[in-house]
């Protein structure tokens, strides 16, 4: 029985737990509008994705949020971007985000 409330203890405090740190190079990307891109250059998209359940709970919207805006930082600094866009709502912990480069 206690190792059950530990075990569930656990699962509940992993499931408001960030795992994804942004990268050095992505310290630089923004997250942004469409509106906000009109004159940059689109380099493509990528499509980045997060647990949406730890075990049986279900993890917050927020939390995931926050997880695929930093993957979405980390891909664009990779593509040597410094924007990203989310072009999709978050479904089953995945998003898709295009990336563009804004500055020269």
């Amino acid at each position: 029985m206690k190792k059950m409330t530990w075990m569930m203890a656990v699962m509940v405090l992993m499931a408001g737990c960030t795992f994804v740190e942004p990268t050095e190079q992505a310290q630089g990307v923004r997250i942004a509008y469409l509106s906000q891109v009109k004159d940059c250059k689109k380099l493509g998209h990528v499509t980045v994705s997060v647990l949406d359940k730890v075990g049986f709970i279900t993890r917050s919207a927020e939390d995931m949020s926050e997880e695929l805006e930093i993957l979405a930082r980390n891909s664009a600094a990779e593509m040597k971007g410094d924007t990203a866009v989310a072009m999709s709502k978050i479904d089953k912990g995945e998003q898709l985000f295009d990336i563009y480069r804004c500055r020269p």
